[in-house]
């Protein structure tokens, strides 16, 4: 999952069709600032981008942008929505993930109807420095019946560790689109995670 913001759909436009050319499978327009007009601009672009490339679109809290943009599904901040409320306004057909930060979180999550987790962080990283230490990877194991993307410092090598440890995915920001060449390194990612079975399988 590639995390962007409506800034970089703007000004990462090629960053961002690499990484969907090399595999990339879902992208999530996560921005806190924007206003809706730009929110939902930017995630018709990236809707047309993920359809044109068989990847999926997740707008971050904005429930309205969502369903505006045709997205494939929501995702919830820690605050935000309840799964409940999420799933009644944006129907079955729609995924509804939620960010934790700790693997009771994680599983509380799932319990009231979240397909998906993202949990973080599990390594340091600047953009996730506010929820606290990093989790580390040995978190996953009491999460590993959950579907979890895991978040946070996510680097290739990490990718492959998370991933035995039980991860269903990795989410990363910096590591494609701070990358020299952005699509070398979402194929790279996308390798390390589609190379290793969860826990090891």
């Amino acid at each position: 999952m590639l995390v962007v913001s409506a800034a970089d759909v703007r000004a990462r436009a090629p960053a961002i069709e690499a990484a969907l050319a090399a595999g990339i499978d879902a992208v999530q327009l996560r921005d806190r600032t924007a206003a809706g007009g730009a929110l939902l601009a930017a995630a018709t672009t990236l809707r047309a981008s993920t359809r044109r490339h068989g990847a999926r679109l997740l707008v971050n809290d904005r429930l309205d942008v969502a369903l505006a943009a045709d997205a494939d599904g929501v995702h919830l901040p820690a605050s935000s929505f309840t799964a409940v409320d999420a799933r009644r306004l944006v129907g079955s057909k729609r995924l509804v993930g939620r960010s934790a930060h700790a693997a009771d979180e994680a599983a509380a999550a799932v319990r009231a109807g979240a397909d998906y987790v993202v949990l973080g962080p599990l390594f340091a990283t600047p953009s996730k420095a506010q929820y606290g230490a990093p989790l580390g990877v040995e978190v996953l194991a009491n999460v590993a019946t959950l579907p979890v993307v895991a978040i946070g410092g996510i680097t290739t090598e990490r990718a492959a560790a998370v991933r035995r440890a039980g991860a269903a995915g990795v989410a990363v920001v910096r590591a494609i689109l701070d990358a020299a060449d952005p699509g070398a390194a979402a194929a790279a990612l996308v390798a390390a995670v589609a190379d290793v079975a969860p826990n090891g399988r």
